[in-house]
């Protein structure tokens, strides 16, 4: 790995999300949105796996980059609709981080890997792809569940439950038990987990 052009390209994606105009708290200080998602999946990376290769570092890393750009309200609010706006995404993201590391000078072969990851394409044949799917589901565990179950207090306790079962049907049986050994859940919400674990 050239660790200066790595330090570079990471430099110009956090500078990408670091434009973020929404904010988040954490630990008592203020972020972009989407820089603090994207510094949170690198460590979770880290903690996941000690080997994660430079592409999939820099997918994890530009994974939400300036995904503010296309708001969900442009699509219609209807399955179709959301679909149609996570398939903008993946492409938007990948054709966002393809420019970023050009201007760095990686090649097109490593580009178009961290591009293939960005999109999760082969996921199911791709062990990379799914470690990248379960660092995702794993950081939305840790830090996104409780503020998701706060602003859908309309679900009750069985909508919760089908959608954590959904997340975690995503993942490797590596990501499941971490979801249990490495990260930390939110306490109030453990029972509920534990009946999608079980389910």
């Amino acid at each position: 790995m050239d660790q200066a052009r790595f330090q570079q390209a990471i430099a110009l994606i956090d500078a990408a999300n670091a434009q973020d105009p929404n904010r988040e708290i954490a630990d008592g200080r203020e972020y972009p949105k989407e820089l603090l998602y994207a510094h949170r999946m690198s460590a979770m990376l880290e903690r996941f796996t000690a080997d994660a290769s430079e592409a999939l570092q820099l997918a994890v890393r530009c994974q939400h980059i300036q995904r503010w750009k296309i708001p969900r309200a442009y699509y219609p609010m209807t399955r179709a609709g959301y679909h149609q706006w996570r398939t903008r995404l993946r492409d938007f993201h990948a054709e966002t981080a393809s420019a970023l590391l050009k201007s760095v000078g990686y090649d097109d072969d490593m580009i178009a890997r961290v591009c293939s990851l960005v999109r999760k394409e082969r996921l199911q044949q791709d062990a990379e792809a799914q470690t990248l799917e379960d660092v995702i589901v794993l950081v939305f565990l840790e830090s996104y569940l409780e503020e998701f179950v706060r602003t859908h207090n309309e679900y009750d306790e069985a909508k919760l439950i089908d959608i954590l079962r959904k997340s975690l049907r995503k993942m490797s049986a590596q990501g499941r038990e971490a979801a249990l050994t490495i990260i930390e859940l939110p306490s109030s919400l453990l029972p509920t987990i534990l009946k999608a674990v079980d389910a």
